[in-house]
């Protein structure tokens, strides 16, 4: 695994959610647990170690964890090419361009299996049509962007497509851009989840490359956060199957719920 994966955790109290960690690769999140971890020159990929996460999580929350939302495909069987999972998403989403890759064996390969077995260990099953807590889940951000946002397509918000999203700009212009949209995206998601403009504040043009990549994937997790939120409250639909499922929040609900296993 290559490249790092950021990590949320948000809590709810009498006061409603709130972010109480966010982290842009699994071992800057591992030191917020542990300060005796010396941190990595810059987030860095590596396979997942499920316990020591959850172990992490659950010091900074001072309580277990109920639902781990991740971006990423997951099955109860091999995955070895497109799954239903991927075809319903893509037939209600794909019109406004949040249409899901084709998985298969190679990828996301081993990564996926061990991080699905590992959680099983945890006690965290795959939830693919109820969510019965504790328990893991698929969750897939372009949608669910579009659902926070209530946008007619998907978010113009990922690093490595800057160019494509403004062709015809100044590099700075674009950058500008794209961290403006970072800037709605933190605004919306600041209405469900309280703390997140204050956890997770916007970097400026002159950035490096690192710095861009490290504040998308930490964004990344937030909304993979908000998405299991909604998971928890019933505001999400499965799209898929009993092997696999892509939670995703609800728009209109009787829209999506048509649209889910079809």
């Amino acid at each position: 695994m290559s490249q790092p994966s950021g990590v949320a955790l948000a809590l709810c109290d009498d006061d409603g959610w709130k972010l109480a960690a966010v982290a842009p690769s699994y071992q800057r999140f591992l030191i917020l647990a542990d300060q005796g971890l010396a941190p990595e020159p810059k987030p860095s990929g590596r396979m997942p170690d499920m316990a020591a996460l959850l172990q992490a999580a659950a010091s900074v929350a001072r309580a277990s964890i109920d639902l781990i939302a991740v971006d990423m495909p997951l099955s109860k069987v091999p995955i070895v090419g497109r799954r239903r999972s991927d075809d319903a998403v893509s037939k209600a989403y794909g019109g406004r361009k949040c249409g899901t890759h084709s998985p298969n064996a190679e990828r996301p390969g081993k990564i996926s299996d061990a991080l699905r077995d590992q959680a099983q260990r945890a006690g965290y099953p795959l939830a693919t049509t109820a969510i019965d807590m504790p328990a893991l889940i698929e969750v897939y951000p372009h949608p669910a962007l579009v659902e926070l946002a209530r946008a007619k397509e998907r978010l113009p918000y990922k690093v490595q497509k800057i160019r494509a999203y403004w062709p015809s700009v100044a590099p700075l212009e674009r950058r500008a851009k794209l961290i403006g949209q970072w800037s709605h995206i933190l605004t919306l998601l600041e209405t469900e989840i309280s703390g997140v403009k204050r956890m997770l504040p916007l970097i400026d043009e002159s950035a490096s490359g690192a710095e861009l990549k490290a504040f998308e994937d930490m964004l990344d997790a937030v909304v993979c956060a908000w998405t299991g939120i909604c998971a928890i409250e019933g505001r999400a639909t499965a799209f898929g199957d009993d092997a696999s499922a892509i939670w995703i929040p609800i728009g209109d609900r009787r829209q999506l719920l048509s649209a889910s296993r079809k």
